[in-house]
């Protein structure tokens, strides 16, 4: 007698098809613009950013305190004395400027913020240049559109022991920074908090089912 002949068990192994999920990024529909658009937006930013300096530059002149000088003829030599030698406007052309950059950069990253929530490090860059770059310009514009820098030839056009403005200086250059330092920090608080959110990820090994395919 002869067995009689059975088939093989079918392995359904080699004919099974698993479908892994699309890695992140890499899907047909993309977050967020590419990098050339995100580096042109920041390029746009950042000469916004460098004008804004302009009316930054008029605030300042606008609102400093002026510092009170007076001219004498010592020995037939001219000199320059601080009319109020205990005053504090000098201190006050500085806390102008930095008060003004600060809020500078408050409005400036509240505006990048609503229009680009997603951010990006180019925008952000841009928004740190921007404003170190538009502080400059204020900080240049303020002197030019104040009173004369030559503070001697000012007094001898003015007269002996009359008052008049000393111009327009910095004595901090560090308030140059409260503009970048300030849109930094609060577009890093805005995006912290009203920022969006990374969609939550299925961990591996939860228990999706694999998609098979048979023939």
């Amino acid at each position: 007698m002869t067995a009689p002949l059975t088939p093989p068990p079918h392995d359904d192994s080699a004919h099974q098809v698993r479908q892994a999920p699309p890695l992140a990024g890499h899907g047909p529909e993309q977050d967020g613009p590419g990098l050339r658009t995100e580096l042109r937006e920041a390029a746009v930013l950042t000469v916004a950013l460098t004008l804004g300096g302009v009316l930054l530059g008029l605030l300042w002149w606008w609102l400093a305190p002026h510092v009170p000088l007076v001219g004498d003829v010592l020995d037939k030599s001219w000199v320059v004395y601080l009319k109020d030698s205990e005053g504090e406007q000098a201190v006050g052309v500085d806390g102008t400027f930095t008060l003004l950059g600060l809020g500078f950069g408050a409005v400036s990253a509240l505006v990048v913020f609503l229009l680009r929530r997603s951010g990006g490090v180019p925008l952000v860059v841009a928004l740190g240049l921007g404003g170190l770059l538009g502080s400059l310009l204020a900080w240049r514009l303020g002197i030019w559109l104040g009173p004369d820098q030559d503070v001697l030839a000012h007094a001898q056009a003015v007269g002996k022991g009359v008052t008049f403005s000393a111009p327009l200086k910095l004595s901090a250059k560090g308030a140059l920074l409260a503009w970048p330092l300030a849109a930094l920090l609060a577009h890093l608080g805005l995006t912290a908090l009203f920022g969006p959110r990374d969609p939550e990820t299925v961990p591996a090994g939860s228990g999706t089912p694999a998609v098979t395919r048979r023939p």
